[in-house]
């Protein structure tokens, strides 16, 4: 199984790349992982709020897998406790699951038509996190959540 970041918006900030980056490197120990920054569509800044979420539902859809399980981060998701993420993610390999793509979305949100598709839609918190950090919280969440399948010393419950 393969874990497939996604996020809508420009290169990871200095302030939270480091993190990222050590993050997704410690997860690679465990499942094979990679982040695809989506940049928004062009003329973004000219569209309504809508007009912006349907370009990158295209965007989305247009890359997305059929079989890929697709988490859409939303801020009306379930929220999961970390020993939660880590079951739901066994399950998810313990099902063949081949992708799964976990998805922020822009500064907009997501489109319904993104969320409809989606397999499994998560909130982090009821917090409004910036994107960036959403980035961070992401990967440190992933790699604790491996950390508890293989019984490691990271997670303190």
């Amino acid at each position: 199984m393969k874990l497939l970041l996604w996020s809508i918006g420009k290169e990871h900030e200095p302030y939270v790349k480091p993190g990222v980056e050590d993050f997704t490197r410690r997860l690679t120990r465990y499942y094979p992982t990679e982040w695809s920054l989506i940049p928004p569509p062009k003329g973004a800044a000219t569209l309504s709020p809508a007009a912006t979420k349907k370009k990158e539902a295209d965007i989305i859809l247009g890359q997305l897998g059929k079989d890929d399980f697709l988490i859409a981060l939303d801020e009306h998701g379930q929220q999961l406790s970390s020993e939660k993420l880590a079951a739901f993610i066994q399950t998810r390999a313990n099902g063949s699951a081949k992708n799964l793509v976990f998805l922020i979305g822009g500064a907009f949100g997501l489109d319904n038509a993104v969320l409809d598709r989606a397999d499994f839609k998560w909130s982090l918190s009821q917090l409004t996190l910036p994107h960036q950090l959403v980035r961070l919280i992401l990967a440190e969440q992933l790699y604790r959540a491996c950390t508890i399948l293989r019984n490691e010393k990271y997670h303190h419950a």
